[in-house]
């Protein structure tokens, strides 16, 4: 006769469970949280760890360990890692992007400098961050500084010659000495040997000068950033001198997006669509030599009747068309900074919810951290531009022989 059964297991457990201390609840969580991690791992591996089974598609190889924060405490997670691919679980843990962990450093060390304000409530409610104690923030912040200055040091070398680069500048609020200032961010991509773009620097710098951009170009030279040929930006006094300060063999590109800007700034305002279309009607054209025709026909009538605008015209053509000595495959991406302004709105959208910045540190993190981001995209991602075309690109400036009865487009190569 079967003995009666005098134990109820669930009972037992939930008596040992409701009487343990804290260190057992935190061992037991972790022991089934581990064990569930391994069974997934296996069930993508096709078959148990160790086990040889002709239905394996992939082995295990080692643990990654990752901080997991519970009711009971924070308990040590082992994720296996696989040969081959990737796992992670992220029905448990949140895959954190150094942007991300950039704001929340940004926005903690807020909080530390006294700087709090009801939008920054709101923006921590948000992220779902109920508190940050120092030490967590001065770990988090020391990583990302450290991830940030490797990737805004490293050498440029590697990867290049870097045939087109584009420049920007964007302003930021900065609290200093207890006033809020301006500070502004310098930016530069370009294309690199494989077709790529990159991210080459960012710097914060307290005004747009041209001590900040000589400064700023230089360290890319030094960085090893050789072989350009064309560099586009706005028509910043500063910014074109230390181009060609430090960059002797590259043309300037006057962006046609902020030209056509300063343009309508001196036109009557009854002219400006007629002188709009015309001007657009320029870059419409299928060759360096029709380009230059159609801005000898914009000159002609804006000459007899808007002579201060065609002066305004006459003046920017070089710099304006210095696109026409390249490949047309590749004009859109080189006749302005369109494709760099795309970039400054994604830094814009992790930078506005932060307003002020605490300090320029928080500024490099934040916005160095973003670049990170778009530049390991850009770098898995396609091709910017064609092997081809970018090895007729390197070669056109040096003998360009459809247009080298054109003076003005000799200037500009």
């Amino acid at each position: 006769m079967a003995a009666p059964h005098i134990i109820d297991p669930a009972g037992l457990l939930g008596q040992a469970l409701t009487d343990a201390s804290p260190d057992l609840m935190r061992h037991l969580l972790s022991t089934v949280i581990n064990s569930l991690l391994s069974a997934e791992a296996d069930a993508i591996c096709g078959a148990e760890y160790g086990a040889v089974s002709p239905e394996r598609v992939n082995s295990r190889n080692g643990y990654r360990h990752r901080e997991l924060d519970t009711r009971t405490g924070t308990i040590d997670v082992a994720i296996p890692k696989l040969r081959s691919g990737s796992y992670f679980p992220d029905w448990l843990l949140e895959r954190r992007k150094r942007a991300e962990a950039a704001l929340v450093s940004v926005v903690a060390t807020c909080y530390l400098l006294g700087v709090s304000t009801r939008r920054m409530d709101k923006l921590v409610q948000t992220l779902g961050i109920t508190s940050l104690s120092k030490s967590q923030v001065s770990r988090m912040a020391a990583d990302l500084d450290e991830q940030v200055h490797a990737f805004r040091t490293r050498p440029l070398d590697e990867s290049g010659p870097f045939t087109f680069v584009a420049a920007d500048a964007l302003t930021m609020k900065v609290r200093e000495q207890g006033r809020v200032v301006n500070a502004v961010v310098l930016v530069a991509t370009g294309v690199n040997a494989d077709g790529h773009r990159e991210v080459l620097g960012v710097k914060v710098a307290t005004s747009e000068t041209k001590q900040a951009w000589n400064a700023f170009f230089a360290d890319l030279v030094a960085r090893g950033l050789t072989g350009t040929l064309l560099v586009t930006s706005d028509a910043h006094a500063g910014l074109v001198d230390a181009i060609t300060a430090n960059l002797p063999g590259a043309s300037w590109q006057r962006c046609r997006t902020h030209f056509a800007a300063n343009l309508m700034a001196v036109t009557p305002k009854s002219a400006w669509p007629a002188v709009k279309t015309m001007l657009h009607s320029v870059y419409d054209q299928p060759d360096p030599a029709s380009v230059h025709a159609q801005f000898d026909k914009l000159l002609d009538p804006t000459g007899r009747s808007l002579p201060k605008v065609a002066a305004h015209l006459d003046d920017a053509r070089a710099d304006l068309l210095a696109f026409t000595t390249f490949p047309q495959q590749i004009w859109r991406q080189i006749w302005s900074n369109n494709p760099n302004e795309r970039l400054n709105k994604e830094i814009r959208r992790r930078t506005d919810v932060v307003g002020i910045f605490p300090d320029r540190d928080a500024v490099i993190r934040l916005v160095g951290a973003v670049l990170a981001e778009q530049h390991d995209e850009w770098t898995e991602g396609r091709r910017y531009f064609a092997l081809d075309v970018l090895e007729r690109a390197r070669k056109t400036p040096a003998a360009t022989a459809t247009t080298a009865d054109l003076p003005e487009l000799e200037t500009a190569a």
